[in-house]
């Protein structure tokens, strides 16, 4: 049977795209999903090891930065519509290396753009290029208001700058080239095979292991939380329903300090590792402060809300027990990630090849 659509999502193999692709594949079986990723060390594919035989999935390793690759994958797969989720995205290891950034979020996302323009510039009809992006890009607010989809851009590190050039790469191709696009900014997401640099996951392990729980600064950084399950689903809810041109904010209307957010986590480990109440919250170590760190971000997901009906299904305390769960009992995913292991097994398996 022919699919009805071929849907090609980049950094599936990543936290928020491992999560798309397993929706995408479960619920639209007469779409075929070609997932793209370069499994560099936030890609694994382990995550998505339960639909990996299914026949409506293909695995392609590859990077966006590959022109030549690209246009060979576009010219023989004849793609219908892109979901761009690759990205270089903690911002500690973008003031680390600026570079890595702007080759991977910007030239990679230029690629894209060219790939798709080149195969669909003489038939527009039913295409669609999906960008995923962050609410970083608009800076940083003070104690009240909130990012809305006309918030000026105001990047304050190299990851949100990156993005930033991104977003704006897409919107002009789609004023000069007519290309069909839609761009969606999301708040921080949280859930199941998240890489352990970030931190809800760092903490959760660190707690575990009895290790040191590092805070910049005092913790009082706020942000906004999006279980990544719900934000699936407003990434499906645009793609097919958005409109062409539009930008969405997605957000969980979860807005937490970080220093609550840590003691929380604490209280609710203490129980499930039976251990007295207050115990884990004395390895909090208090450490400097990342530079230009953002005080606040808070998204507006009125738009989405009101015009394609999409709301989190979940409340943060709710999807923050689900994800605590998740990893308390996958600590074998977790070990190999921490190990190296899955970085080993990927360079030889396509070694191989």
């Amino acid at each position: 049977m022919n699919p009805s659509k071929k849907i090609l999502i980049t950094g599936g193999a990543g936290f928020i795209g491992s999560h798309v692709v397993r929706l995408f594949v479960n619920k639209y079986p007469n779409y075929h999903i070609y997932n793209l990723d370069a499994l560099t060390y936030a890609g694994n594919l382990e995550n998505l090891s339960d639909i990996q035989d299914y026949p409506n999935y293909t695995f392609l390793k590859g990077n966006i930065c590959d022109v030549l690759f690209l246009s060979k994958l576009f010219d023989t797969a004849e793609f219908d519509g892109v979901i761009h989720l690759a990205a270089e995205s903690h911002v500690d290891r973008s003031i680390a290396n600026p570079g890595a950034f702007i080759e991977t979020n910007i030239l990679g996302t230029v690629n894209l753009l060219n790939a798709a323009r080149n195969q669909w510039k003489n038939n527009l009809e039913g295409k669609r290029f999906y960008h995923i992006s962050t609410d970083e890009v608009y800076g940083s607010l003070g104690n009240e208001g909130y990012f809305t989809e006309t918030t000026a851009y105001d990047p304050r590190s190299p990851y949100s700058a990156s993005k930033a050039g991104s977003d704006h790469l897409v919107r002009a191709y789609h004023h000069t080239f007519n290309l069909p696009v839609v761009i969606t900014n999301c708040s921080n997401n949280y859930g199941p095979n998240q890489f352990p640099e970030k931190l809800i996951p760092l903490i959760i392990n660190n707690i575990k292991t009895n290790k040191a729980l590092p805070v910049y600064g005092q913790g009082l950084n706020v942000r906004d939380w999006l279980y990544v399950e719900d934000h699936a689903a407003a990434i499906d809810t645009v793609f097919h329903n958005g409109t062409v041109g539009q930008t969405y904010n997605i957000g969980g209307n979860n807005e937490w300090k970080n220093i609550d957010l840590v003691k929380k986590m604490c209280s609710i480990m203490d129980v499930k590792l039976g251990r007295q109440i207050g115990e884990s919250e004395k390895l909090i170590s208090y450490v400097t402060d990342r530079a230009g760190h953002d005080l606040r971000y808070a998204i507006d997901s009125s738009k989405i809300q009101n015009e394609l009906g999409w709301r989190p299904s979940l409340d943060f305390e709710q999807g923050l027990e689900k994800t605590i769960d998740w990893y308390l009992a996958n600590e074998s995913w977790m070990q190999k990630i921490l190990s190296g292991e899955y970085e080993r097994y990927y360079d030889q398996m396509y070694r191989n090849r």
